[in-house]
């Protein structure tokens, strides 16, 4: 892809906006108490990843974060993996939520694609997380206990979460939209004692009944003691029958005290999933100190929330952009939240709510601005957004397009700020700064603390080249350890095989002269599609369980620039045809086992998939082979089982290559 050698400014912030940006404040409020000055951002960002120390303690005392005990040392070891932060500290994440209770502004405004809707006070969520806070005791629940959670992005999910930190009670939640078999991969790794669950919900116009999956989740979840029913499709909804039943009403009945536990900085909070290539999803296990710090740096002052804002990232609660929103709650933001397609009726659905729930902030994946573009919409027309100050974007790269696009369509006084980071450490490395100019196709610069550069494949720093995205000093949200890994095998191998000591990410990334940022794609395997990861093993177990398929391989063509695509291929049973029979069959079987997000553009059958000598299917060089990387610098038929299987994807990697400057010529 062409570089951009001197891109275009499409962005300034008014020196009203500077002044009034919290991260401008934090810059004054180091000058005053630490005798810090900084000449701009880049020298800030300096003394943030040399100075970690420093850094961090200045994040925990500016946010006033509730550190109890702590005794000043921050970083007692620097390794990667196994830093250690603030290890005199206590705190939870729920004290520090609770800290912007007022009767000024709501907490959450809500609405669904059905029109249902509302707001809830800072004291009602007090209540019922202190209500669903004594039920879960009552139920059992310790510290250290699994809470499950199947639930869609409302409301009652913040209560449940929000309730099962302040017990002490490690969270973990799944998408609705995701199937029994994906869910129980998750799930059954960690154990749960109680499952909160949905009894359906809607999406494009259509509901789907969950009840069934609600059973097949806890046939195979014999650790459930107790199973919390939300009636959320039909509110009259009869009882599913299972073990341990208690309708949500119950749960959340009563006024009681909110009692919260204060915990060890380093206490699991919750449990999410990003997965490999092969095996199981990783449950990845963060602490209630680390994701404070990480979401009070990010929210605050990347994203420049605070109490004045009402928050919107549109999210499923499978994606860590849900755990993102709710970390606006850390900095005193009203959530608006929103449950169903973006695109139903049409793709104005978002921009509609945004204007009735008065959202100064809109998120979204990418793909959402670009399709938007497509379909015609013009956000103004759709709606008042008057309040409206900034948009973020993250999933997959924004395009170049996609930034003028915004830009003319709402304007100079709107900020544009893309971001990237990951589930795997439930933060951002990279994302917008409220104080520098948006430069064309680029994001603002490196986030604070996160120490980012670009490597080659010998691991020497690059400027102005595309290499891997690595982060060369811990950070306090990365990983506490993996569920069931003792010996932290599987963590090391997912981010510290390529190269020892450094964590390496998956993307692939350009630090620009200016400092600015550019995110190419996933220079891995793993699926992203619409922000949400999934590994290509869980997509060859629900394919592969097919008769008619004895083998499969998947890629995510997903580059800047350029629409994603992602290709199936099958090996079929001799004598059955991929006729479109057997490709809904296909498409169906993805859809159900595991979610619709990861259905293919395409499916072809092919001869055999190409594999190395140990039996590994050839990925990442086919995957690179298609997005047009010479195939002698990628391929090596010595080191392959098959060989002859390549022939194939040669020849279909040129006609997609003709395709795709055909496109791009047009």
């Amino acid at each position: 892809m062409a570089v951009i050698d001197t891109p275009e400014i499409i962005w300034t912030p008014s020196p009203q906006r500077i002044a009034e940006a919290t991260l401008t404040r934090f810059q004054s409020w180091l000058a005053q108490e630490e005798g810090l000055r900084f000449a701009d951002y880049h020298a800030l960002w300096n003394w943030s990843v040399t100075d970690l120390e420093g850094f961090w303690a200045a994040i925990a005392r500016y946010f006033a974060l509730p550190l109890e005990g702590w005794d000043g040392r921050v970083l007692v070891d620097r390794r990667m993996p196994g830093a250690q932060w603030f290890p005199s500290a206590k705190t939870n994440y729920v004290h520090q939520v609770f800290r912007h209770a007022t009767a000024d502004r709501p907490v959450i405004v809500f609405r669904n694609e059905r029109g249902q809707g509302g707001e809830l006070s800072w004291s009602e969520l007090q209540r019922q997380v202190a209500a669903l806070a004594a039920w879960l005791r009552a139920a059992g629940v310790r510290p250290g206990d699994r809470v499950a959670a199947y639930l869609p992005n409302v409301p009652q999910t913040v209560v449940a979460f929000l309730a099962s930190a302040a017990v002490g009670a490690i969270w973990s939640v799944c998408s609705p939209d995701m199937g029994a078999p994906t869910v129980l991969d998750r799930f059954r790794q960690i154990e749960p004692k109680v499952l909160i669950a949905v009894d359906g919900y809607q999406w494009g116009g259509r509901p789907y009944d969950r009840r069934e999956t609600v059973r097949a989740l806890l046939e195979g979840l014999p650790s459930v003691e107790r199973t919390l029913v939300l009636p959320y499709l039909d509110p009259q909804s009869p009882s599913l029958g299972v073990r341990g039943e208690a309708p949500w009403d119950e749960a959340v009945a009563g006024d009681v005290p909110l009692h919260i536990e204060t915990l060890p900085f380093t206490h699991p909070l919750w449990i999410v999933y990003s997965s490999g290539t092969t095996g199981l999803p990783k449950p990845i296990v963060h602490g209630h100190g680390g994701i404070m710090l990480e979401n009070v740096k990010l929210v605050g002052l990347h994203l420049d929330v605070g109490p004045r804002d009402r928050f919107n990232w549109y999210s499923s609660t499978g994606w860590i952009m849900w755990n993102c929103q709710v970390g606006g709650l850390l900095t005193g933001a009203t959530l608006a939240l929103y449950d169903g397609s973006p695109h139903w009726p049409d793709y104005g659905a978002l921009w509609r709510f945004a204007g009735e729930a008065g959202v100064t902030f809109l998120g979204a994946g990418a793909a959402f601005y670009a399709a938007c573009e497509k379909a015609g919409i013009v956000p103004r027309s759709e709606a008042d957004l008057s309040r409206l100050r900034s948009v973020g974007s993250t999933g997959s790269p924004l395009s170049p397009e996609s930034y003028r696009w915004l830009a003319a369509q709402l304007g100079p006084d709107v900020w544009i700020n893309p971001i990237s980071g990951g589930t795997d450490f439930a933060g951002a490395f990279v994302g917008g700064v409220p104080t520098l100019p948006v430069y064309l196709g680029e994001m603002q610069g490196r986030c604070l603390g996160a120490r980012v550069e670009a490597f080659d494949e010998h691991g020497n720093p690059l400027i102005d080249e595309v290499g891997e995205l690595v982060c060369t000093a811990p950070m306090p949200s990365m990983p506490l350890y993996f569920w069931n890994d003792p010996e932290g095998k599987r963590y090391r191998e997912s981010y510290f095989e390529m190269y020892p000591g450094v964590w390496r990410h998956g993307d692939w990334i350009r630090i620009t002269p200016r400092g600015g940022v550019i995110i190419y794609g996933r220079s891995d395997t793993t699926i992203n599609r619409h922000g949400i990861r999934m590994g290509t093993s869980e997509i060859y177990r629900a394919v592969e369980s097919l008769p008619e398929v004895l083998d499969s391989l998947v890629v995510d063509l997903e580059y800047l620039g350029r629409e994603s695509y992602m290709p199936l291929f099958v090996v079929l049973r001799p004598g059955v045809e991929l006729d479109e029979t057997l490709v809904e069959r296909i498409k169906q079987t993805i859809r159900t086992n595991v979610s619709p997000r990861h259905v293919p553009d395409e499916i072809f059958a092919v001869p055999e998939v190409p594999r190395t000598l140990t039996g590994k299917k050839l990925e990442l060089p086919i995957k690179k082979l298609l997005l047009g990387f010479a195939p002698e610098k990628i391929l090596n038929r010595d080191a392959m089982a098959n060989p002859q299987s390549l022939d194939w994807f040669l020849e279909f990697a040129q006609r997609r290559r003709e395709e795709v400057e055909a496109s791009d010529s047009a």
